[in-house]
């Protein structure tokens, strides 16, 4: 049996409907389906039970699952990086993640589950080959993450050869995100602002970046689900790692991308720096894949030219 926490979101469902390609349906999904129109995400797959997130913890709290499950794929959480109730966030990101992974130790259930790059916060992104500075997060959830992962890491002397994988995700576009509204990708954000007769708004320059040449590593779910499926296969691997394409693409990149895809011209704007953002932005991120590499995961991840233009074109198709 297979159970995914947030099966209902953006990244998890995707993982869903990459199991059921694989003829895996044993599948409890795990949600809180107070946002309804997240059904969407899995109209097309196939689950074999459905947990409201508050029966999950209850279960799990009890020991009445049955049987066990043979592996967690957890993403279930509190994704809003403006959250600003700490107690919530605490709660289901960090205390609920404690609580799974207790579960997954007393019974040898393998746990693969989400992290983030928001853990790093401002601090700069390493070259490859160089050390990772100590994360700094700029607000409560990369905070939560970044505690749990800390929780992890000293306990890895209980494990005992039970797989634990953290997957610290960077910046993450593709379908069944359209349910995440303001928490969208950007390439969706753009897509839509192209949809509705505007222009692509861009950042002015800031900080000693010039309009739009702020940047990311942006990397398509199909990619992300390629990372998680590997661990998946590969039972005797754990740690923590970055997942990114190892690229930092401006967001003038993207924009261009989605133009293309649109079939546009001259459809990209740039607007003040917020105020309120001051201070509190990332500039610049880039995974350090050579972790990953390391452990043996060898396939190629798309660049934004490839990925976002073929995600804008499937979501063009998608609406005619």
């Amino acid at each position: 049996m297979i159970i995914v926490t947030g099966g209902m979101g953006f990244i998890a469902s995707n993982i869903v409907k990459a199991l059921n390609d694989r003829n895996r349906t044993d599948i409890i999904v795990v949600d809180d389906l107070t946002d309804g129109s997240k059904f969407t995400n899995l109209s097309d797959c196939e689950i074999a039970d459905y947990l409201d997130i508050g029966e999950f913890r209850t279960a799990i709290a009890q020991d009445s699952l049955s049987p066990p499950p043979d592996i967690i794929f957890h993403n279930g959480a509190c994704s809003v990086t403006t959250e600003q109730n700490g107690k919530f966030m605490m709660d289901l990101n960090f205390t609920m993640s404690k609580e799974i992974l207790h579960y997954c130790q007393k019974h040898r259930s393998r746990l693969i589950y989400a992290s983030s790059a928001a853990v790093y916060g401002k601090n700069a992104f390493p070259e490859a080959g160089q050390q990772p500075q100590k994360p700094v997060p700029l607000n409560v959830y990369g905070y939560s993450k970044l505690l749990f992962d800390q929780y992890v890491a000293r306990h890895l002397n209980e494990y005992k050869g039970l797989q634990v994988v953290g997957l610290r995700y960077f910046n993450v576009y593709g379908p069944r995100e359209q349910h995440k509204g303001p928490m969208a990708s950007i390439a969706y954000q753009m897509h839509q602002q192209l949809k509705g007769g505007s222009k692509i708004k861009l950042f002015g320059a800031y900080d000693g970046y010039a309009a739009g040449m702020q940047s990311r590593d942006f990397i398509s779910v199909h990619d992300i689900v390629k990372v998680n499926l590997w661990f998946f296969d590969h039972p005797l691997v754990s740690g923590t790692f970055d997942v990114g394409t190892g690229r930092s693409e401006t967001f003038l990149e993207v924009a261009k991308a989605v133009s293309e895809a649109h079939r546009v011209q001259d459809a990209i704007s740039f607007i003040p720096f917020p105020e309120s953002l001051k201070g509190n932005y990332q500039n610049y991120t880039c995974a350090n894949t050579n972790k990953l590499r390391a452990v043996g995961f060898c396939e190629e991840l798309r660049p934004v030219a490839v990925g976002v233009k073929k995600y804008v074109q499937s979501l063009i198709e998608s609406e005619i």
